[in-house]
């Protein structure tokens, strides 16, 4: 969620986007005066979600960078085109996004709550009781983005909203299940505490099977579960694509697309996702764009 994007002749060009992503963001296939937008969007959330997981800064001075990415969030709702000090190539278009387009600040608000929540887990070492209470993170770090796209499409209706959570929800645990190899060794860690012990497992199991690369049986299929909740939850949330509009479905068919090749390729792992990390490669997108033609 590439080219020039531009929602108006007063709206700001958005940096390109250069983060390694499995589906696209604001491709072709957007819409294009949205692309000004959902890029906007886009930036605003991956910049919290760097400063809460990249580079070397204590928890204390992540914390304070969120909070001052808050209060720049909120003056970009109240006041416009103000830009932010810190992160005017991020608050610039936001707000101009935000005002042009009655974005629901209160979900971009949510985004930082949960980049927020997330380094206070992973400064203290707490995961997650239970699939609710990893579900509630999503609803939080996730489902925002999709509402706020649906905002911008015009689609509103309830069954859209649950099949948008389902889908955003599936790509964030989808992401948790792909990275465990890098995770775990940052000390970020979100598998359930009850399905750990569904499967007879500790953490410290976990990890010295990430270390070692010597997986038991349990441990696979804990992954294994959780891999096959992400895939119900995508599933129930694909029919979404009936529901957006023009090329903006289409580019949907390709995000879940995406989640889905990298279950396959966790799948194909035999769910080792605790010693290698699956990416996806061009005959990968092949495959994602023939599935989504069927879909």
């Amino acid at each position: 969620m590439q080219s020039p994007f531009r929602a108006s002749t007063a709206s700001p060009s958005p940096a390109p986007i250069s983060h390694y992503e499995n589906f696209p963001v604001a491709s072709f296939l957007c819409p294009a005066h949205l692309r000004a937008p959902i890029a906007a969007i886009y930036h605003f959330a991956r910049t919290a979600d760097d400063i809460a997981d990249e580079g070397t800064a204590s928890a204390e001075e992540r914390l304070g960078d969120l909070a001052a990415y808050r209060a720049d969030l909120h003056v970009a709702a109240r006041q416009g085109t103000q830009a932010s000090r810190r992160w005017p190539n991020i608050f610039t278009p936001l707000a101009v996004a935000i005002h042009q387009y009655q974005l629901p600040v209160q979900l971009l608000d949510d985004l930082i709550d949960a980049f927020v929540q997330d380094t206070r887990k992973s400064a203290d070492g707490s995961g997650y009781a239970n699939q609710a209470e990893l579900l509630d993170y999503c609803r939080r770090s996730a489902n925002p983005v999709g509402r706020l796209l649906l905002h911008l499409y015009g689609v509103t209706n309830t069954l859209a909203l649950q099949r948008s959570d389902a889908i955003c929800s599936a790509l964030q645990l989808i992401n948790f299940w792909q990275d465990l190899s890098v995770d775990l060794s940052r000390g970020r860690y979100y598998l359930p505490a009850d399905a750990l012990a569904q499967w007879e497992l500790r953490l410290a199991d976990l990890q010295t099977a990430a270390r070692t690369g010597q997986l038991s049986q349990n441990a696979t299929q804990l992954i294994a579960s959780q891999v096959d909740s992400a895939w119900a939850l995508m599933r129930f949330g694909s029919k979404l694509v009936h529901q957006v509009p023009g090329r903006a479905g289409w580019e949907l068919r390709l995000v879940v697309q995406g989640g889905l090749r990298i279950l396959n390729r966790i799948a194909a792992l035999n769910y080792a996702t605790l010693t290698q990390r699956p990416r996806l490669r061009k005959w990968d997108y092949a495959v994602m764009v023939w599935r989504a033609l069927w879909m």
